[in-house]
């Protein structure tokens, strides 16, 4: 079991308590439903189809009628429209919020109703104030119609200037009061006090309504000053002076109308909070009417004293009308408890945002739209069932939805759970075995449309996320797809004069042409545009709270940590989209060699990766920053595919090796110093890896700047301490190595690198730790190739670590044990004297020998780190015995014919290669391993039959 999540973490489910919570509040609603729907039966089968003529008309009758045709209308709208049913008779959504922007807005509003009063008292021309009134507070009352008048932009702005706007209008209600009977003007004297209390907060709101502005003057003004620090505050500041200017305005009543004003606004308040749908007020009708009858009882009328043995057909009206009422009274009192629970669902979807690591302004509206989702999955399905609600399955449905916004939040949804653990494992296991929400993932990374540049963003790095476990053979289409991110990055088309033969188009307006046209613009145009966005739209608010030296401020965040949600993380340049296709490819390859076939096979799309590599000068929508980005990407697929083991890895690598610009583009990298050591790196293990093939590491070999700057990288031990710099070094000396084997010119290029003693440098590594096997090996293919070439000083530098080597092959195991054994049989063969002399005078020939000898017994079945050890054995056994006849009894001594034999009788395919990727064998020897035991065999065969005849003539 995973251990639990730390406090505000996320856990593998954090959407359980909202469930538990959604399933009673649902179960609630579905009880007062089926008491609604036995109400309603009830009332039309024995009610009213048994005592229609009985019932009293001025009550039961119509009280019954209200509450079947109320129950009916339900029923309806339940059974054939889903979505009237939410509207007007849902649990979620029964309250609404007020808003301060409401409050503003009725402000405003009362205070036109008051100018119009007084216009109406001293002017010619009467205005009926209360539809006036009405007709403008409808607004506020039904928002929901006020947005499809009003647009964003507008409504941006009017929350910018309706504070100061309220302020203005209130400014009647200064000069007059108002009583049952008359509008009073008031004297000087007699408004001082309220004209005071006007002017500051028509200066406080003032300011603040400039601090929001735009112009930059005013930003930076705003940005030095003192204000800075309670700008914080702002929304407090207004918030307080709305309030202060409805106190102002219901003072300006007297008497009773104040009361009747001051009750009119909360009443006005509290109808827009309750009317959020029909499902309180419904409640609350139920309930008044069932208790009504039920507490009267007088069904028959107002006579007391009734004979219950003269009743007849109306013997059972009482208990019918009790089992009816009582049945309305439940059903009401079930939806009043579930709109009071839902009322305070707010907690657990504070909670839910936190837990599931939802930031910015979109989290709550997140989890309101999963809260909404649950609940509609609890109420269409059976009572006691386990529902499988959870977020993933949310952002998932809600890819399949026909609304662009719904399906970018389920995608920037599930690229929040894949990067996130213990949850991604669970995301990516449904995400996986939906074959449908995959396809339709990655048709998104196919939409070119402009407003479907977000959703296709997001679905590259959900896909990105989800690379790593998928196949996409399984998903049609899907590399092309993939693809097409690539080709993102526009550029310009440069003509081959040979070639094009021009367009037959109407050309473009060239840039000079289109700085022309602007310049023609008139100016007065563009600044009353620049003006409307200073005036209209309000500077943003701080997300969060910076003033860390005010103890008021830390206390409120101590106070709402609870409830903070942290801001949305802002985009980097991973967003880009061939670096999100990059990554998709890299992930894919790396999780299965039938994607990488895939990747192979999609017409271009390693050319398109390939050009990548290059310092494209015509790409022209994006920065330098970018395409060193884009570089940096195209590398590391470009070294995640030349990595491919197996076969389909050397077919991959040498068409990659084949591509004309391939080796041109690695080398302008390696030359160019203000590449990054990353990008060398990459640079180098991909030239590493491609080397395998004899006829790439003949035309690398053919590139003197590669080889100069693999060296430079190699042998630069100025280099500052870095794991970069080691790993580079480590690389680079690697495909030095790789290039070397088997390549006389590759070698001859080195040893003539000018700036650089070659062999001195690689003796000096021998005695390091870090490069000494990536030395040994160049140097053993130095002297297999360039042996003529070498100087008495050189070979004088290699015998200097012969010692240094005799003491590494005594302790050395495995793939070290072979590249050390076959430099030392390659200085056997260039320097035999030094090596003899070597073997006498630290009197360790007996031990070497014996160590070659165990070193071959204990090798008989290769493995694929090192295939080639018993070859290097039997070889250095060989060049001992050519230089020296006497050694060959030191072998016999340690049974070395034995193991010939040994070795003779176990032929390997595996040892004919150098190097094994997964099961593929690369870089072939050309001498096979038993031509090598037969003339090892034959050395010692010589010397074990003249040692017979000697001992027949003794």
């Amino acid at each position: 079991m995973p251990a639990p999540a730390a406090h505000g973490g996320m856990s593998a489910t954090p959407e359980k308590m909202l469930n538990r919570f959604v399933h009673f509040v649902a179960l609630v609603e579905r009880v007062g439903n089926a008491l609604g729907t036995l109400a309603f039966t009830w009332a039309t089968v024995v009610v009213l189809g048994g005592y229609t003529a009985k019932l009293r008309r001025k009550d039961d009758f119509w009280f019954t009628v209200t509450i079947v045709s109320l129950e009916a209308v339900r029923m309806f709208s339940g059974r054939n429209n889903n979505m009237d049913y939410r509207l007007f008779f849902r649990t979620r959504g029964a309250f609404k919020s007020l808003s301060w922007n409401a409050l503003i807005l009725v402000l405003c509003f009362s205070d036109v109703f008051v100018c119009m009063l007084i216009w109406n008292e001293y002017a010619t021309i009467q205005l009926p104030p209360f539809p006036m009134a009405m007709l403008a507070i409808s607004p506020s009352l039904c928002p929901g119609a006020a947005r499809i008048v009003v647009c964003n932009p507008l409504c941006r702005a009017m929350s910018l200037w309706s504070p100061i706007v309220a302020i203005i209008l209130l400014s009647p209600t200064v000069l007059y009061s108002f009583d049952e009977q008359n509008i009073h003007k008031l004297s000087f004297k007699n408004s001082i006090a309220k004209l005071t209390i006007y002017l500051i907060l028509f200066v406080i709101v003032l300011l603040v309504t400039i601090s929001r502005l735009r112009f930059p003057g005013i930003m930076k003004l705003v940005d030095k000053t003192f204000v800075s620090k309670t700008i914080i505050w702002r929304r407090v500041i207004l918030n307080l002076c709305m309030l202060a200017a409805v106190a102002m305005f219901v003072f300006t009543f007297e008497g009773a109308i104040r009361i009747v004003i001051f009750m009119s606004l909360i009443l006005l308040g509290l109808v827009k909070m309750l009317f959020g749908n029909l499902q309180f007020p419904a409640a609350v009708l139920r309930i008044v009417l069932a208790l009504i009858r039920l507490t009267r009882q007088d069904y028959y009328g107002h006579d007391e004293h009734v004979d219950q043995t003269i009743l007849g057909d109306k013997t059972n009206l009482v208990p019918s009308l009790n089992i009816f009422y009582g049945m309305v009274l439940g059903q009401g009192i079930l939806y009043i408890v579930a709109c009071i629970l839902d009322l305070f669902s707010w907690i657990l979807l504070r909670c839910l945002a936190r837990r599931a690591r939802f930031r910015g302004p979109r989290a709550l509206e997140y989890v309101n739209l999963y809260y909404a989702y649950a609940f509609e999955k609890c109420m269409e399905g059976a009572v006691f069932a386990r529902n499988k609600i959870s977020l993933i399955a949310f952002a998932m449905d809600s890819l399949k939805s026909d609304s662009p916004k719904m399906q970018l939040y389920g995608l920037h949804m599930l690229h929040i759970f894949l990067k996130n653990e213990p949850i991604k494992a669970k995301a990516i296991s449904k995400l996986a075995t939906s074959t449908k929400t995959l396809t339709l993932l990655f048709n998104m990374l196919g939409w070119t449309s402009e407003g479907d540049t977000d959703i296709r963003s997001f679905a590259a790095k959900v896909v990105a996320e989800l690379a790593g476990s998928l196949r996409v053979i399984s998903v049609p289409g899907a590399m092309q797809l993939i693809a097409s991110l690539l080709d993102t990055v526009h550029r310009q088309k440069i003509k081959d004069p040979l070639l094009d033969i021009g367009s037959l188009e109407a050309k473009q307006d060239t840039p000079i042409q289109q700085v022309a046209m602007d310049e023609q613009r008139p100016p007065m145009l563009k600044w009353l545009k620049q003006m409307a966005v200073y005036c209209l739209i309000p500077r943003e608010e701080p997300s969060n709270m910076d003033g860390q030296n005010s103890c008021t401020l830390r206390c409120w965040k101590q106070i709402t940590k609870c409830w903070y949600i942290p801001e949305e993380e802002p985009s980097t340049d991973q967003d880009l989209l061939p670096v999100l296709g990059m990554l998709i490819l890299d992930t894919l390859a790396s999780f299965d060699i039938e994607n990488c076939i895939e990747i192979n096979k999609a017409t271009g799309l390693v050319s398109k990766i390939i050009d990548f590599t290059s310092n494209r000068t015509d790409m022209t929508n994006i920065s330098e920053t970018d395409q060193a980005l884009l570089k940096g990407s195209s590398l590391r697929l470009l070294r995640r595919l030349v990595s491919t083991q197996g076969k389909f890895g050397v077919t991959l690598r040498q068409e990659i090796s084949e591509h004309p610009f391939l080796l041109s583009n690695l080398a302008v990298i390696l030359e160019d110093g203000g590449s990054s050591q990353e990008l060398r790196e990459l640079t180098a293990e991909i030239l590493r890896n491609i080397s395998m093939d004899a006829n790439a590491r003949d035309e690398i070999g053919k590139n003197r700047v590669i080889i100069s700057g693999l060296m430079h990288a190699f042998l630069n031990r100025e280099a500052a301490s870095s794991t970069y710099s080691d790993k580079l070094r480590k690389v680079a000396g690697q495909a030095l190595a790789v290039l070397a084997m088997d390549s006389a010119n590759n070698c001859s290029v080195m040893l003539a690198e000018p700036g650089y003693i070659f062999i001195k440098e690689l003796t000096f590594m021998i005695h390091g730790d870090m490069y000494r096997y990536v030395a040994a090996s160049l140097l053993r293919s130095m002297c297999i190739h360039t042996q003529p070439k070498l100087g008495n000083s050189e070979l004088k530098e290699i015998s200097h670590i012969l010692r240094e080597v005799l003491e590494g092959i005594m302790d050395a195991d495995g793939a070290e044990l072979e590249v050390l054994v076959g430099l030392s049989s390659q200085i056997c063969n260039a320097i035999p004297g030094d090596f003899v002399r070597e073997l006498e005078h630290g009197q360790i020939k007996e031990r070497f020998i014996n160590r070659l000898v165990c070193a071959l017994n204990s090798n008989m079945t290769p493995a694929a780190h090192c295939p080639g050890i018993r070859r290097v054995i039997v070889e250095h056994a060989i060049h001992i015995m050519e230089c020296n006849p006497s050694y060959t009894d030191c072998f016999n001594e340690c049974w070395m014919m034995e193991a010939l034999l040994r070795v003779e009788h176990t032929p390997s395919r595996a040892e004919k290669y150098r190097f094994f990727m997964g099961d593929a064998g690369l870089m072939e020897h050309s001498m096979p391993l038993s031509a090598l035991v037969a003339r090892a065999k034959e050395l010692m065969g010589r010397e074990w039959r003249q040692g017979i005849s000697s001992v027949m003539v003794t």
